[in-house]
């Protein structure tokens, strides 16, 4: 793909410099990556597509509030973000594992006065509503899981049977969830993809979905694909100690919310993982 001529402008602007060259990286869900190169020698990545804002906006409140390695943003409007480069691409190996559990813990330490957000994000291509609450459970059912339960009902990726067992799975949060901890900020869509690695170290996190939330949702996404495990824990847990009850059930319900995004968005095998667990807890 090459650039249009006000997008090649647009990134001329923002970096003061000229463009060399134009190289496709990858492509998402909403935009199209581009790895440019500058006349002065610097490596950019151009994002491409449409709803694009928030993402820029994203990182350069975790680059303002946080030590989270998160890329520069030289640009970003609703169809174009312009960020630094980061050279990543090794594997994640235990020594990266321990390292990103320094960063996330950290990053845990930004506390809030309430949960959510003072603006809607979004996870990926789907609008995250962030509305503040001074309550975890009643943000988490109604902001998270019955909101994006509801939107996959509307557009057929779950049936009526399974949108039951959410609610009344909704119902009982309260004695599952138990005292919530306090608000803090979260990256919000923490797996593999998302973690950019370089010599055993964490070199960037890209692509955040922030809010102020319970951190256990954080830390429990990252093992609904394997992105972290026993390294990470078991520093994490040095840094900041997990309560009890987080693996035996706190983790399963919270994974909920990106299990139902990625219903909404592939549809497959993730509507059978959402059945399992709303039965393990709801009942059939």
């Amino acid at each position: 793909m090459t650039l249009t001529a006000d997008r090649r402008a647009a990134i001329e602007r923002a970096a003061g410099s000229a463009v060399a060259a134009v190289a496709p990286l990858a492509g998402g869900h909403n935009a199209v990556l581009l790895r440019v190169r500058l006349a002065d020698g610097r490596t950019l990545v151009a994002k491409a597509g449409r709803g694009l804002e928030p993402e820029g906006f994203m990182l350069r409140h975790l680059a303002a509030r946080t030590a989270l390695p998160v890329p520069a943003v030289h640009h970003a409007d609703d169809t174009l973000l312009v960020m630094d480069h980061v050279d990543g691409g090794d594997s994640v190996t235990p020594a990266a594992e321990e390292h990103a559990a320094e960063l996330v813990a950290a990053l845990h330490g930004v506390t809030a006065d309430r949960y959510g957000f003072p603006r809607d994000t979004v996870i990926g291509p789907l609008p995250q509503l962030n509305g503040e609450s001074d309550d975890w459970i009643a943000f988490f059912r109604d902001r998270r899981l019955l909101h994006m339960g509801r939107a996959a009902l509307a557009e057929g990726r779950i049936d009526a049977a399974l949108m039951a067992g959410l609610e009344r799975l909704a119902a009982r949060l309260p004695e599952l969830i138990g005292t919530p901890a306090p608000p803090v900020l979260i990256h919000g869509d923490l797996w593999g993809g998302n973690v950019l690695v370089r010599g055993g170290r964490v070199a960037g996190f890209i692509d955040p979905a922030l809010y102020h939330a319970d951190a256990e949702i954080e830390l429990a996404f990252t093992t609904l694909f394997s992105t972290f495990g026993t390294p990470f824990f078991r520093r994490y847990d040095a840094i900041r100690p997990l309560r009890p009850g987080f693996f035996e059930v706190r983790r399963d319900l919270y994974n909920l919310y990106p299990l139902l995004v990625h219903v909404r968005l592939f549809g497959g095998s993730y509507g059978a993982a959402v059945r399992r667990t709303v039965t393990r807890f709801a009942g059939p």
